[in-house]
């Protein structure tokens, strides 16, 4: 039983029922491959009927050592794949999903986990950028380990980034759950406001992104379902361990020592794919992103600049006046500024500095072939990609809130949440 719900729940035709039921039509465009006139429209009960046809005489070419599935993206029928066009219908599902997949996004996570610490709560991102981190590494590690393909054909995959990376579990779901949720468990006791609301927000922000990803053809119901449960199980363990284990992190003086070195072990150990893949550079850079947002909060400990709130929680939300509106945009925009600064600057000293290490040309390596053959390159980036974004995490929590000190612009609660 278990083996047929599986089956059926990672089959592509599952995904092209989604993404027709929000407006995406499929087309053929070449008679000789799919059976169908130029242009003429293809329902997903067609598509089913065909695939099983493709799949029938694939089996009888293949030698009876070698499997088949319609999930495997390395069949012969995926060179019907780009044979096979569609029409977006419904211009307003493609850019709500187009947004909801971007708040997975890097460019997410640079936007909001900076505007989040200047602005609401330091208390609160700590945690929860420890939780998202735990999440995202061992997400991206399973992926690595299990190796299972993105949807193939006959779907048609509206968005391509991350398209060479593995698909199970789908780290966008994990991030549906772990940071909505862990948001808000951990400011439901700290400051009044509607719970409800809260857990709703949450419920529409993890079901935006996890949609998202069906409808754009980048992971099966399957992938999005086991996202879900390994995020969900790992909150539940990691919400309460966080909880505690934040005091340390911040006043103890081993702390740093500590972080950095689990950082660079779990990169440095991070599981093998069999093929190149983005996935240990983007977890280097969320690895190092938490590890820098530590380091500058215990800098401020160390420094004595941050005390204890001097009234327990919860608290009341004070909304913002005009005022305060004006000082979190100037935070906002100086502190942005700062962070593509960092970015660029740190990129490129870092870059050029282990290249020469190496011996190697930067321009002849940034160039050079992404294979896992390629260890210069890889130690390059992995290395580069360390530094670059532990310094954006190391001066989003403790050089930025420093200058708008000294502008006299800072939050008056930043230096108070531990």
């Amino acid at each position: 039983m278990w083996d047929n719900i599986i089956e059926y729940l990672k089959d592509p035709l599952l995904v092209v029922k989604v993404q027709n039921f929000f407006g995406v039509i499929y087309k053929s465009s070449i008679r000789n491959n799919v059976g169908g006139a130029d242009g003429e429209v293809i329902h997903s009960e067609r598509l089913e009927r065909e695939m099983e046809d493709s799949e029938i005489r694939q089996h009888k070419r293949a030698p009876s050592n070698i499997s088949s599935s319609s999930y495997d993206t390395d069949t012969s029928a995926e060179s019907a794949v780009e044979e096979t066009e569609c029409h977006i219908n419904n211009k307003f599902w493609y850019w709500l999903f187009v947004l909801g997949t971007a708040l997975g996004d890097e460019i997410f996570y640079a936007t909001f986990i900076p505007f989040w610490f200047w602005n609401i709560d330091g208390a609160v991102g700590r945690r929860v950028i420890l939780v998202w981190t735990v999440c995202m590494y061992l997400g991206q590690g399973v992926k690595d380990i299990v190796r299972w393909p993105r949807p193939g054909y006959p779907v048609k995959k509206l968005q391509t980034k991350w398209a060479v990376e593995y698909g199970m579990p789908s780290t966008h779901a994990m991030v549906g759950v772990s940071i909505p949720f862990s948001v808000l468990l951990y400011t439901m006791d700290r400051y009044e406001y509607p719970v409800g609301w809260g857990a709703a927000l949450a419920v529409a922000w993890c079901t935006l992104i996890c949609v998202s990803r069906i409808y754009l053809g980048m992971h099966s119901v399957l992938d999005i379902f086991a996202g879900l449960l390994m995020a969900s199980g790992l909150l539940v363990l990691l919400v309460p361990l966080v909880d505690q284990l934040d005091a340390w992190l911040v006043t103890h003086a081993l702390s740093p020592a500590v972080v950095l070195a689990v950082s660079v072990l779990v990169i440095v150990y991070h599981p093998n794919a069999d093929k190149w893949t983005p996935t240990r550079g983007d977890t280097t850079m969320i690895v190092s992103v938490c590890a820098g947002i530590l380091t500058g909060s215990w800098t401020n400990y160390q420094l004595g600049h941050m005390t204890a709130a001097p009234l327990p929680p919860p608290y009341e939300i004070i909304w913002p006046s005009i005022e305060m509106l004006g000082l979190t945009i100037l935070r906002t925009i100086l502190g942005f500024c700062g962070v593509i600064a960092t970015r660029a600057i740190g990129k490129s000293v870092s870059y050029a500095f282990v290249c020469a290490l190496l011996g190697k040309d930067k321009n002849e390596l940034r160039n050079s072939e992404d294979s896992l053959d390629n260890k210069n390159k890889i130690i390059v980036e992995l290395c580069y990609k360390y530094f670059t974004c532990g310094m954006i995490g190391f001066n989003t929590t403790y050089v930025f809130p420093t200058v708008f000190d000294l502008l006299k612009i800072n939050r008056p609660t930043y230096y108070t949440e531990i």
